[in-house]
């Protein structure tokens, strides 16, 4: 089975989230906040099964406060994400981030930086897309830090 190798304009759109990521300094819990879901979720039934209706609401309270105590301290910067996505889910991003950038003109990596670091519009579209994609298609939680 052939090795994927990124096309160069890909490779380049998924340097460029990386790029806009790093200067929001965006990070994202992905695999730890499905666990979490996954513990409060079974501490809610078997708080069902124990104690009926008000177990329920008991095994979700507590349930809650350990999924959020299990994922705290566990987000990874979401360059590092996007550099582990499989390759159909970077070439999803990608046609996502040129349907944005292509009204603009650059022959390199380092030219299309520049444009769309100079731009709050630019960056923000961007932004915007990578938190609904990482929210939405990779079911994790953001954090920003100052």
């Amino acid at each position: 089975m052939p090795v994927w190798s990124p096309s160069p304009v890909l490779a380049d759109i998924m340097k460029l989230l990386c790029s806009v990521c790093d200067e929001g300094k965006i990070k994202a819990a992905v695999r730890h906040s499905r666990r979490g879901a996954l513990v409060t979720g079974a501490v809610a039934f078997v708080g069902g099964l124990v104690g009926g209706p008000p177990g329920i609401a008991l095994g979700g309270a507590v349930g809650g406060l350990l999924g959020a105590w299990m994922t705290s301290g566990q987000f990874e910067p979401i360059p590092q994400i996007l550099m582990e996505l499989p390759p159909a889910e970077q070439q999803k991003l990608f046609d996502k981030a040129i349907a944005i950038v292509r009204h603009l003109d650059w022959t390199d990596l380092e030219q299309l930086t520049t444009l769309v670091m100079g731009s709050e519009s630019l960056k923000q579209k961007l932004v915007t897309m990578l938190v609904n994609y990482v929210t939405k298609e990779l079911g994790a939680k953001i954090q920003y830090h100052d």
